[in-house]
């Protein structure tokens, strides 16, 4: 697989884009982050690598990543879209926590023949799937009791 800069690269290429000094920062910080990223957040980081990159710029960016496959969108039900890289990785569901937000991925081969059976019983073709699962971490309910 080649790697996520190469891969945007010829995303952009396809549509008559370039891959900006300013994209490329924007991927590589976003790459580098490692976790779920708001716009505001990756924003923040950018700036103070190039006080020149502006907002509307990163947004922007982060959409184009989303359109390309590199990142994808995710809602963890606290009315803040957050991003995570996609490309190369493995898939994967999210466990998180109602009280504090914590966020917790997992894979389970389990669920996923789950869905998979469920898809075959009723004649439907998986393209693609998202999995939250809300509740309580141990330490919030351990504050609770």
């Amino acid at each position: 697989m080649k790697p996520p800069e190469k891969a945007f690269s010829e995303y952009l290429a396809s549509r008559n884009l370039k891959m900006t000094p300013q994209r490329r920062l924007i991927l590589e910080t976003f790459i580098q982050a490692d976790g779920h990223l708001s716009s505001e957040e990756l924003y923040t980081q950018v700036k103070s690598k190039d006080p020149s990159v502006g907002q509307a710029t990163v947004y922007r960016t982060l959409k184009l990543f989303a359109d390309s496959g590199i990142a994808e969108a995710v809602d963890f039900g606290d009315g803040l879209l957050r991003y995570e890289l996609r490309y190369g990785q493995d898939h994967h569901d999210h466990l998180i926590c109602d009280e504090c937000g914590r966020n917790i991925e997992i894979v389970d081969p389990d669920i996923e023949r789950l869905q998979e059976e469920l898809a075959r019983r009723y004649d439907f073709v998986l393209r693609r799937h998202k999995m939250y699962l809300f509740g309580l971490c141990k330490e919030c309910r351990g504050k609770n009791q």
